[in-house]
């Protein structure tokens, strides 16, 4: 029986990434119809199939549609500016529809610290989403209110919040039916499952407590805006924190003797099973708040302060990292790359302003600020506050590959399997297994887009561009 001509498209004279970041020559097919990658040897060899459409990459790159999993906006859209329901998910179609540009296939909009009331209006609406030609939304990152002041960056002072609740705390601000259990929170069959992300500061009374609730019901728990000291960001990762939200910025820096949060990269991946961690020394190094800055509860939080964790074999989080050029030293991004390679992930923590097309100046933010471009730098009008980044993450990418040394599948991977992992959703996104989405980008040799696919079929073109 002679193989017949289908739905299926052949990706053919390409350079194909793979999850260790290698580049294999090879073939790649993919089903139009269904949209997923498919394995071609049983399409053939069994289904006596093969490809009725041929796409030849001229030895170009072929990888893994990008991930960015802290973007705050894009392309004139603020993911933490409310002004109605039609105009929320208006935004959300233009950004979804324009960063295919860079590569991106999947973002986890990012909503940093919010009134409180505005908490149940943002994430109802961040639940995932598309367009036929546009990058999927994987739904939210909540950075922020439960943050530390000193480390607060950007964030409006005057709305961070203490956990003195704990769990119930969680889920008052951001709605008890946005933090069910990750079974409750599934799409219908076919679609994708939505992310939940949370980055708090783990000192803040009670948000230690509520960790290992939050990781229990599917939300990604990172560790940012922090003065956490060595053993209170151990703690954390101990009870489900997975990821560190943009490494060195609103942190302490490494300090030989207490390494901080940043000292994690350096953990041991394999500590004895049956550690115990006290939770006393936990608490007894919670943030006292400053005096005259009301916005952290300094009482105990822990209920069962005086317990012990047993924690599992630990290993050692993810982290996010901007690699602009601004908000981290060359130097330093190789250095963290050296200690954690497997947990390396490439966010822009990109603003509204994101666009590759957009000249410098001054820009209009929210609550009457501006925003100040020169370049890729981007601080708030008046100050020398690192606001963000309009770094795009195919950019990214190529400055990781200059900044570490590394071969352009290698960084490839930061922005691929790795946040993919992350997050949980390696099966579908971030992958060229078969049976995972078919979200591709072309590059050439020096890591410039050339086209992008999403569910098999291009959306992007750089020569039509």
């Amino acid at each position: 029986m002679a193989p017949s001509f289908n739905s299926l498209v052949g990706f053919t004279n390409c350079l194909i990434v793979q999850e260790d970041g290698t580049s294999l020559q090879g073939d790649l097919w993919v089903d139009e119809a269904s949209g997923l990658i498919v394995d071609a040897k049983r399409a053939f060899f069994q289904a006596k199939q093969r490809p009725g459409k041929m796409v030849d990459l001229g030895g170009n790159i072929l990888s893994p549609g990008f991930l960015d999993i802290q973007i705050n906006g894009a392309y004139g859209f603020d993911f933490s500016v409310y002004e109605g329901d039609e105009a929320y998910l208006q935004g959300m179609k233009v950004v979804a529809e324009r960063i295919v540009e860079t590569g991106v296939t999947s973002l986890l909009p990012t909503v940093i610290t919010q009134e409180k009331s505005l908490y149940p209006k943002l994430l109802p609406l961040l639940k995932p989403f598309s367009t036929l030609g546009s990058a999927t939304l994987l739904g939210w990152h909540a950075e922020g209110p439960f943050i530390e002041h000193t480390k607060r960056g950007a964030h409006a002072p005057s709305l961070l919040l203490s956990a003195s609740g704990g769990y119930e705390t969680f889920q008052g601000v951001y709605g008890a039916d946005n933090l069910v259990d990750e079974a409750g929170w599934r799409l219908p069959e076919g679609q994708d499952v939505g992310v939940r992300m949370i980055t708090a500061a783990p000192e803040i009374p009670g948000v230690i407590d509520a960790l290992k609730v939050l990781a229990q019901k599917g939300i990604v728990m990172s560790i940012g805006h922090s003065t956490a000291s060595t053993s209170v960001a151990t703690a954390a990762v101990k009870h489900g924190a997975r990821l560190i939200t943009h490494l060195f910025n609103a942190m302490p820096q490494f300090h030989h003797r207490d390494p901080s949060i940043v000292g994690l990269l350096g953990s041991s991946p394999s500590l004895n099973p049956a550690e115990h961690i006290p939770l006393v020394d936990v608490t007894c190094e919670m943030h006292t708040p400053t005096p005259g800055t009301p916005i952290h509860d300094a009482s105990p939080a822990s209920p069962n302060r005086n317990g012990t964790l047993i924690g599992k074999a630990f290993q050692r989080p993810f982290y996010g990292i901007i690699v602009d050029g601004i908000h981290c030293h060359p130097n330093s991004v190789r250095l963290a790359y050296a200690a954690h390679p497997e947990g390396c992930i490439l966010v822009t923590d990109a603003m509204k302003i994101l666009d590759p097309h957009l000249e410098d100046g001054v820009h209009e933010w929210r609550d009457g600020k501006r925003f100040v471009k020169e370049g890729e730098k981007l601080y708030l009008e008046g100050t020398d506050t690192l606001a963000g980044s309009v770094v795009t993450l195919d950019k990214c990418v190529r400055n990781f590959s200059k900044f570490t040394g590394c071969s352009l599948g290698e960084a490839i991977r930061c922005v691929t399997y790795n946040p993919a992992s992350c997050l949980g959703i390696e099966s579908k996104k971030g992958t060229l297994r078969p049976g995972a989405h078919a979200d591709l980008v072309v590059l050439d040799k020096e890591g410039n887009v050339l086209s992008t696919w999403v569910r098999g079929k291009q959306v992007f073109n750089r020569s039509v561009a």
